[in-house]
């Protein structure tokens, strides 16, 4: 297509591109697990991947959830001189919040505190934000600052100051969250929406790539980086714009539909970290695959199969993205698990399991998902 060839074009040329590193750093339920609190902790907050898609929240509050799993963070920095956070790259949600000065909940005791009597830049307001998780809730103020991301300098951005914060926060590595979902009416605007308009962004997309190392890593706002991805880029259109939504026609194994049969939706996104599906359909996923479910709920496989285990194949728009057991195993001291979870939802959705595998570009012009084999 002629647009796609001037799209390489562009983004052949490095100074178009803003790269920001990301950490994959211990996890909630790595830091619980250590300390032996992991069961009673599950327990009682049982995890909830699709609150944060309640479009009963999609006014006004950034509705999250309890995701002990996430791993990959950045830094950003906010206020004059700035202050540095490590942020999860979230095209889940679209707000920027970070913890503050004043924070008095437990959970802030151990990140970083924006402070805003120390930025010369810091304008306040009396708008209240409310972000709700499957534990509790972060509560906070909204505010207005000079916000810096890999190099990109973005004057007046509106952000969250938590005054309170749930207790999962305690064990997270990440200070705060950066959105990068689309914006919603009466909604702040989001970070990259302000790099759009602007002007601060060569082309209004931003490009993930998340390695299964503690390094290499990187967003980058503005274009994409052929280095980190073989092959075509296969182009998928939105089908709804609020979340990177798209729609798939089936998951299959070794040719037979195992899951999403007739088709379904399912949201592309770097803040969930297993794959997401409907109850039944994960449970024939996991019976396929071979694996059986502890009292815990977790789908336990040995670890001495994955080589043995089937490829997954995701369906999406006439293409098929295959995940191998060596992608969708979570290998840890304690054994080997599915990385899948489930929701009382039809949605699905397509977290770091899947990014993981498929370098993947979120592109506002054309309204579409990029995915092509990583590196």
């Amino acid at each position: 297509m002629k647009w796609a060839a001037v799209l390489f074009g562009l983004v052949a040329l490095s100074e178009c591109l803003h790269n920001i590193p990301l950490i994959k750093g211990k996890t909630a339920r790595q830091a619980l697990q250590e300390q032996g609190l992991w069961e009673e902790y599950r327990s009682r907050y049982p995890y909830n991947p699709m609150l944060k898609f309640d479009p009963s929240f999609a006014v006004g509050n950034q509705p999250m959830t309890n995701n002990a799993d996430l791993s990959y963070y950045g830094v950003i920095s906010i206020g004059t001189p700035p202050q540095s956070f490590k942020v999860i790259f979230d095209t889940g949600s679209y707000n920027l919040w970070v913890p503050s000065t004043l924070c008095n909940s437990k959970a802030c005791d151990n990140h970083a505190k924006f402070n805003p009597q120390k930025s010369s830049t810091f304008k306040s307001t009396s708008k209240p934000l409310s972000i709700y998780y499957g534990t509790g809730s972060m509560t906070g103020v909204l505010g207005y600052d000079t916000v810096q991301v890999g190099g990109i300098i973005i004057t007046d951005q509106v952000f969250g100051l938590s005054q309170t914060e749930a207790p999962i926060m305690a064990y997270m590595q990440a200070d705060g969250i950066l959105g990068l979902a689309f914006p919603v009416p009466s909604g702040a605007t989001p970070v990259f929406d302000n790099m759009m308009t602007k002007g601060l962004v060569s082309q209004d997309l931003f490009s993930v790539y998340l390695s299964s190392s503690v390094e290499g890593s990187m967003v980058t706002f503005g274009g994409l980086d052929s280095s980190y991805y073989t092959g075509d880029i296969k182009w998928i259109p939105l089908s709804h714009e609020v979340f990177w939504q798209i729609s798939m026609e089936s998951i299959t194994i070794n040719g037979y539909t195992v899951a999403c049969s007739g088709g379904c939706q399912a949201i592309v996104d770097t803040g969930t970290s297993f794959i997401v599906g409907p109850i039944s359909d994960i449970t024939n996923l996991n019976a396929w695959v071979g694996a059986y479910t502890d009292t815990q709920g977790d789908a336990i496989v040995s670890c001495s199969n994955i080589d043995k285990m089937p490829d997954l194949n995701f369906n999406i728009n006439g293409h098929s993205f295959t995940i191998s057991a060596s992608a969708y195993v979570r290998q840890s001291n304690y054994g080997c698990s599915t990385g899948f979870g489930v929701s009382d939802a039809q949605l699905w959705i397509l977290g770091d399991v899947f990014i993981r595998q498929y370098y993947t570009i979120f592109d506002r012009t054309s309204q579409m998902v990029g995915l092509a084999k990583s590196v």
